[in-house]
């Protein structure tokens, strides 16, 4: 099975023929992706760190929380990824910005069901947060590399 998978991978019908299959190869696509992933935790912490103080100081409602700890950490996020994950990637900032936004926006839909399916099962309201942030993390990164900060 695994000399299969293999010879998928080295023929021009398998995997290495595939767009995705050209891109895994390309160093330039791993670095990128560690960047995104450094400013990802940047921002994961960010997150955590306003939504915390907004649950426990604040008293608002945890989904009110995390809206807010969002649109502090999507405006590090943006800032971070335009001038250094893909600052070869940059075109104009309001249009740039405005894909980031919308890729965000859908990002932030998917967290705010897990985090709430997640408090409803009983899990933590600060931890829910934390796992609802890493399980959303990929529809990000797809989003931004294809979309928000393509040439």
């Amino acid at each position: 099975m695994l000399s299969r998978a293999r010879a998928a991978l080295g023929t021009e019908t398998g995997l290495a023929a595939t767009r995705a299959g050209r891109a895994l190869r390309r160093p330039h696509n791993w670095l990128q992706l560690l960047k995104f992933s450094l400013v990802g935790g940047s921002g994961y912490v960010v997150n955590l760190a306003v939504y915390t103080l907004l649950l426990k100081a604040a008293g608002l409602h945890y989904l009110a929380a995390a809206v807010c700890s969002f649109l502090v950490a999507v405006t590090n996020n943006y800032t971070w990824n335009r001038l250094w994950t893909f600052r070869h990637q940059r075109g104009h900032v309001v249009f740039q910005g405005m894909r980031f936004f919308v890729v965000a926006v859908l990002a932030l839909a998917a967290n705010l069901v897990l985090l709430r399916v997640l408090v409803e099962l009983g899990v933590g309201k600060i931890l829910a947060q934390a796992v609802a942030i890493v399980l959303v993390t990929p529809i990000n990164f797809v989003g931004n590399k294809l979309w928000s900060f393509r040439r």
